[in-house]
C-alpha cells in the first residue's frame, strides 16, 4: 500500500448508497473496507469492485454487535495500523411506511420499540463504533469521519412549513439522525486540537430500499457528499452539516 492510499471503512457498504460510496472512494484511490452484516453480500460487493481493478475487501460488521465492533477494530489495527476515513453509513428506517407522503408513525402514536430499535442502530452503535476507532483515526495524518444523516434530522426545516418535506415526519428516524448530528458537533469540539475532522452529510433523496421508488437521485449521485467529506482537505470544515457544498440547517 502506497503512502497516498487512504484506508477507508464504509459501514453498511454491501448495497445501495453504501456500496456506491465504497465504489466512488475506491475509484478515488482508497483502500476500501466494506462493513456488512451479511457476510455473503459483503464479499460479493467487495468482489464486484475488485473485478473492476479496485482495492476493496469486506468485513462482517453488524454495528449493534459489540463483538463485531471489536473484531473490526482489531482487524484494521493488524492489517493497516491506522484508519484514514470512517463513513458511518449504516442506518435503518423503521418508521412505517417508508415511501408515504405522510408518515403514520407520528410522535403522538409511534411505538416505544420502534424508537429504541432505531436509536440503537442510527445513534448508539455509531457512537460506540466511532469511539472504538478513534485511536486508529488518530494515527492518520488526516483522519476523517462522515456521519450520513438526512435533512429530515433538521429541526429548523421541520419547523418551516415551506420545507418540501414538511408533511414527512418519521419521528424515530428523524430524532435518531438529529442525535447523530449532535454527536458530530460534540465530537468535533472534543477533537478540535487534533487532525481529525468530522461532519454530517445529507445525501439527498436517493432511490434505494430505504429511500423508496419515488426518489429522484441514483445512489451514484447520493454518495457525492460522503465521498467529498471522507476525502476532505486540511482546510476543510469540521463539526458541520452539509449537502455537497451547501450547508444544511440544524
Amino acid at each position: 500500500m502506497s503512502d497516498f492510499e487512504r484506508v477507508t471503512l464504509v459501514t453498511g457498504g454491501a448495497r445501495g448508497l453504501g456500496l456506491a460510496t465504497a465504489r466512488a472512494l475506491a475509484e478515488a484511490g482508497c483502500a476500501v473496507v466494506i462493513g456488512a452484516r451479511d457476510k455473503t453480500l459483503g464479499e460479493a460487493a467487495a468482489l464486484s469492485l475488485r473485478k473492476d481493478g479496485l482495492q476493496a475487501e469486506s468485513v462482517m460488521l453488524d454495528v449493534i454487535d459489540p463483538a463485531h465492533r471489536r473484531q473490526v477494530v482489531n482487524y484494521l489495527a493488524a492489517t493497516y495500523g491506522r484508519l484514514d476515513s470512517l463513513v458511518n453509513n449504516a442506518g435503518v428506517w423503521l418508521d412505517d411506511p417508508v415511501d408515504a407522503a405522510v408518515c403514520s408513525n407520528t410522535a403522538a402514536t409511534i411505538a416505544e420499540r420502534t424508537v429504541r430499535d432505531t436509536f440503537e442502530v442510527n445513534f448508539f452503535a455509531t457512537l460506540l463504533l466511532t469511539q472504538a476507532l478513534l485511536p486508529l483515526l488518530a494515527k492518520s495524518l488526516a483522519g476523517r469521519i462522515v456521519n450520513v444523516s438526512s435533512n429530515l434530522a433538521s429541526n429548523a426545516l421541520h419547523s418551516d412549513s415551506s420545507f418540501t418535506a414538511w408533511d414527512t415526519k418519521p419521528f424515530a428516524y428523524s430524532a435518531s439522525k438529529a442525535a447523530l448530528n449532535s454527536l458530530t458537533t460534540h465530537l468535533a469540539h472534543a477533537l478540535r486540537d487534533t487532525s481529525i475532522k468530522i461532519n454530517s452529510v445529507h445525501p439527498g433523496w436517493v432511490w434505494t430500499r430505504m429511500g423508496g421508488p419515488d426518489a429522484p437521485l441514483e445512489d451514484s449521485e447520493g454518495c457525492r457528499s460522503s465521498v467529498m467529506f471522507a476525502m476532505l482537505g486540511e482546510d476543510g470544515p469540521t463539526g458541520g452539516f452539509f449537502h455537497e457544498h451547501e450547508t444544511v440547517p440544524w
